[in-house]
């Protein structure tokens, strides 16, 4: 574990007291600010100008995010205007996953954990309960025998695209869920048969990580790790990184396994050997300042959660009260630098985002570059949630 007077973190004071609940405040009101507009609607992956708008239909695979944005809005104010809203996009949930619009891809961890899980564990919400056991089923549906993973995108089988992405570790506690619920541990086999194979090869020697891995889909073997999203295949994109920092942790909840916390440790380190000095991370690593290139503020923000996903597993351990530390002076920097805070500025939490940004060496064009992202508005919440309660999590 890297030593704080090692970081830049040191020149940040961890957010809590007063200042923690004026970031809930701050960011309860954006949330409010947003309805009646998108209490049945959602919004698009990222603003435009700072805005989202128009409101979206519920596709992609970034919906939950705001669905998730209630709820965590509702667990710390009880305002039962949150959860109104909250409900109405659970049944939305429920009737895409039964329609089968836009889910033939690996996100829906993404998409049902953060609504319609969270919706069930907080109301017990049967709606919840069915649509998010519907898209577990969804989700086994791409496991891969051939090589032992959840297939990301396109054609199962289709060899352009027999790969699996660093980002379906936040898929996984789905699995872990719906095991749990049902009693069926198919669900949890393949969850840890998928993590088994992400950790062997998407971690490399210096403890960066591949966006995505391609295997021989005839045999099972592997056969590269490339970028999708990051600057180029050997970089490490940063909010890769960032996934699995969480991705681990959340691992380590459900295995409690050496390897689980091994993982955890390196990727952690590198994330925070290479943030810049204001400690908002550039899109890629490849960057650590000064740099023209535009940062990605939601990677620290996952990266927070991930760490006090760490501390809430490891009660009374002095890695547990590091991480909790480390977390807070993290969110201090995002509530400093990135934290929307006035509604005629943006309807977001989180400024400074990339979604996507084209390389010489990468097949992404720019998308939602330096704006708000419907992840980052999210995983910012949660951080301040777990910060200030004893918070049960959604994934």
């Amino acid at each position: 574990m890297k030593k704080l007077e090692e970081l830049p973190l040191r020149n940040y004071v961890p957010l809590k007291g007063a200042g923690l609940d004026a970031a809930i405040r701050g960011g309860i009101r954006q949330t409010r600010s947003c309805l009646p507009e998108f209490a049945h609607a959602f919004k698009y992956s990222h603003s435009v100008n700072g805005f989202y708008t128009p409101p979206s239909e519920n596709v992609e695979w970034t919906t939950g995010f705001w669905t998730g944005e209630l709820w965590l809005s509702y667990e710390m104010s009880h305002d039962p205007t949150f959860l109104d809203a909250a409900q109405w996009q659970v049944g939305s949930f429920l009737d895409r996953i039964e329609r089968k619009i836009d889910v033939e891809h690996h996100d829906m961890g993404f998409l049902y954990s953060p609504s319609c899980v969270a919706s069930y564990k907080l109301t017990g919400n049967p709606v919840g309960r069915k649509a998010a056991l519907l898209a577990a089923d969804n989700l086994v549906s791409r496991f891969q025998e051939k090589g032992q993973f959840l297939q990301a995108w396109g054609p199962l089988g289709a060899k352009d695209n027999y790969r699996l992405i660093i980002d379906c570790l936040l898929n996984l506690p789905l699995l872990y869920w719906a095991s749990g619920e049902t009693g069926d541990e198919r669900y949890a086999g393949i969850a840890t048969r998928h993590l088994r194979t992400a950790i062997k090869y998407v971690l490399r020697s210096d403890d960066s990580t591949y966006h995505t891995y391609f295997f021989d889909p005839e045999t099972g073997v592997p056969v590269r790790g490339v970028t999708a999203q990051g600057y180029r295949d050997g970089s490490a994109w940063a909010r890769g990184q960032a996934w699995g920092v969480y991705g681990a942790a959340l691992a380590y909840r459900y295995l409690k396994d050496d390897e689980s916390l091994d993982v955890y440790t390196r990727v952690l380190d590198f994330f925070l050997a290479h943030l810049p000095e204001n400690c908002i991370p550039y899109w890629d690593f490849d960057f650590t300042g000064p740099s023209d290139e535009p940062r990605d503020s939601s990677a620290l923000a996952i990266a927070a959660c991930g760490m006090l996903e760490m501390a809430r597993v490891m009660p009374g351990t002095s890695g547990s009260e590091v991480y909790r530390d480390y977390a807070a002076r993290m969110c201090s920097a995002l509530w400093r630098h990135c934290a929307v805070t006035d509604p005629a500025v943006s309807n977001g939490q989180l400024l400074h985002g990339t979604y996507a940004r084209k390389s010489p060496y990468n097949t992404c064009n720019d998308r939602g570059v330096d704006e708000c992202n419907a992840w980052g508005d999210y995983y910012y919440m949660e951080a301040l949630a777990r910060l200030k309660l004893d918070w049960n999590p959604y994934w």
